[in-house]
């Protein structure tokens, strides 16, 4: 199985997309978790810009959907908010077929960011009937480099919740 996870941020130490390639660390053999960390040069989305050709990061970003059997998603929270990239990047994909059906999960790498949480579930569950709000993994790694992150993910309960995370949604994936 063919994961994509998503990070929300266009910060290039950002705590969700260590977050990311920890969990991609404990993905099962056989199945691979890839993880796309280019939110930040996506171009801003216009409906005028939708027609051959997409601009080229949106073709690559869009296949990368199109090839994955799931996808996990962590992000920021921006002043209450889901980041304007991570909106923009979702904004690509609203009248395309590729979200369409996609399961999806979400990961997150804070103790707080619920209303973001909340707004992305919303938008996530109106994009894909395959969104599973159930399948969720939250780590409180705020303030943490992407080093202490990588280690954390090295603690035997820390890996035992991410295992299961990425075990659980393969699980849904194949259903």
């Amino acid at each position: 199985m063919n994961l994509l996870a998503i990070s929300g941020s266009a910060r290039s130490v950002s705590t969700n997309t260590a977050l990311l390639r920890g969990l991609a660390s404990v993905t099962p053999p056989g199945h691979t978790l890839s993880v796309f960390d280019d939110i930040a040069n996506l171009p801003v989305f216009s409906p005028d810009l939708e027609t051959a050709p997409l601009p080229q990061p949106v073709k690559r970003f869009v296949n990368l959907i199109a090839n994955s059997d799931g996808l996990i998603i962590a992000s920021p929270e921006y002043i209450r908010a889901i980041p304007g990239g991570l909106k923009n990047a979702i904004d690509w994909l609203v009248s395309r077929d590729e979200i369409i059906g996609k399961p999806i999960a979400l990961a997150h790498a804070s103790h707080r960011g619920d209303d973001m949480l909340a707004q992305l579930r919303l938008v996530l569950s109106t994009v894909s009937t395959g969104f599973n709000a159930d399948i969720f993994l939250r780590c409180d790694l705020m303030k943490k480099s992407p080093q202490e992150i990588s280690r954390h993910f090295e603690k035997a309960e820390a890996r035992q919740l991410a295992k299961t995370f990425v075990k659980d949604f393969i699980e849904f994936c194949g259903q």
